[in-house]
């Protein structure tokens, strides 16, 4: 399999990443710790830039505007921005200890973090992936 198919591969788990935090949080979401909307719109306004600027990096022709080297490293930067609140927003499974501390909410997504693990370490492999493949120039 190509590198170049590997990424378009890895650019479309990436939406589904993005799409299902914003739905999974938006209304409160999961987890031991409260989730407050701030970190959950960080990531979803950085994804969906992401996503778009690297679609649109990945499709244009080199010699372009958008083909450029300065627009691919703009489309990284929020892909590491993304990546960074997706970790940030794995906080809210930290167990919480003390008299005061409360039990986690559950939802109907899965039973534990797991899916979250899975989908925001996917997601900084992902994007380590996105990475290597800008500098080697295999995109």
């Amino acid at each position: 399999m190509s590198t170049e198919v590997i990424v378009y591969v890895l650019t479309a788990l990436a939406f589904v990443v993005v799409a299902l935090t914003r739905l999974r949080l938006g209304r409160g979401g999961a987890g031991r710790l409260s989730m407050g909307t701030g970190l959950v719109n960080v990531h979803t306004i950085a994804g969906g830039l992401a996503l778009i600027s690297w679609v649109v990096f990945l499709v244009a022709p080199e010699d372009s505007p958008v083909g450029t080297s300065t627009f691919g490293i703009l489309s990284l930067a929020c892909w590491w921005v993304t990546v960074i609140a997706g970790l940030l927003i794995l906080v809210r499974w930290l167990p919480s200890h003390g008299k005061h501390a409360s039990d986690g909410s559950a939802d109907s997504w899965s039973e534990g973090p797991g899916l979250s693990i899975l989908a925001h370490v996917g997601m900084l492999v992902g994007v380590c992936v996105f990475t290597w493949a800008y500098l080697t120039s295999a995109v």
